[in-house]
Order: C-alpha cells, then sequence, then structure tokens
C-alpha cells in the first residue's frame, strides 16, 4: 500500500496504531502523527519523531470543593471536577474548548468559580467548528443538522457508507 492510497481512506486511531506497530514506528501520539509516520515507511521516507508524553505535575483537585477552591496549574479535566461542575450547572456541563482552556491555563490563583463564570459567560456562543480529526464527531453534527428525526442506526448506516467510500468521492464530514 502506498501513503497516497492510505490516505485515500478513513482509518480509526486503534487501527493505525496497529499498523504503525506492523511496520515497526510508534503508535504514540495523535491519530495526525501516527499517519504522518507510517505515510513516512510506506513513502520511504525518514520517519518523523513521536511528540514526547507530556507529564502533568502536581497535586489533582479532589473534593470537597467550592467555588473558592484554587485551581492548581497542570489540573486536568478530572472526573471529581466534571461531577462538581454538573452539580453546579446540571447535566448539561461538558468541558469545552473553553473550559478545557481555562483549566490548562489555571495557575494557581484561579478558583472553580472563575470557572465558574467562564461557562456561563460562553453559553449562548454558537456552536464551535469541529477539528478536522474529529471526523465522526463531524460527520454526525451534519448528518443530524440534515436530517433531524434520524435515529442512531440511520446515522450509523449512513456513517458506514460515508467510511467506506475514498476520500475524493465523498463529500464533507
Amino acid at each position: 500500500m502506498s501513503a497516497h492510497e492510505l490516505r485515500r481512506w478513513y482509518w480509526r486511531k486503534d487501527e493505525l496504531a496497529a499498523f504503525a506497530r506492523a511496520l515497526g514506528v510508534s503508535a504514540a501520539g495523535a491519530k495526525a502523527e501516527i499517519v504522518e509516520r507510517v505515510c513516512a515507511v510506506l513513502d520511504g521516507v525518514a520517519v518523523p519523531e513521536a511528540a514526547p508524553a507530556r507529564r502533568t505535575t502536581g497535586t489533582q483537585l479532589r473534593g470537597p470543593l467550592s467555588e473558592a477552591t484554587l485551581i492548581p496549574p497542570g489540573q486536568r479535566c478530572s472526573q471529581v471536577l466534571r461531577a462538581w461542575f454538573t452539580a453546579q450547572v446540571g447535566d448539561g456541563f461538558g468541558f469545552d474548548r473553553p473550559m478545557r482552556e481555562m483549566i490548562a491555563a489555571a495557575d494557581g490563583t484561579t478558583t472553580l468559580g472563575d470557572a465558574l463564570r467562564v461557562w456561563h459567560a460562553t453559553r449562548d456562543r454558537p456552536p464551535e467548528e469541529i477539528g478536522e480529526q474529529f471526523e465522526l464527531n463531524r460527520f454526525t453534527r451534519r448528518w443530524y443538522a440534515a436530517h433531524p428525526g434520524g435515529s442512531r442506526a440511520e446515522l450509523a448506516r449512513a456513517w458506514a457508507d460515508y467510511r467506506d467510500t475514498p476520500v475524493e468521492e465523498r463529500g464533507p464530514a
């Protein structure tokens, strides 16, 4: 298989990782990084180095939490935080981009109350464009917009058809 042929098709990350391992290259990192390494081997060119894994340092928050709780540097968007935010704002809570960025940028002076205010301040924004690395999510959003009454089973069939079509023959994800 050539790199060109590989890029014509949709691959799940686990499929790419298995292919990378079979070729003797690192299966670590983001899906796009794995594609680049596999394509390099298939093209017979130098394989890009895998990016070093980021290590989170420092203490992670544990309960009990309050609006006055300081967010330490290196805090992850953990299940502990998810449970606290869900208790504050309801089941619609999710770590969307503004929330992930706020938590990632925390330097030990930001509080959970500050993060809660960011959550409320960003609710009226239109949905953001989904990154191209999240092709299934992009497809799902567009499919439901075009088929408002569609079922999960219909979506699954449409996704299977889309995935089994070469890149140059399909529409946007």
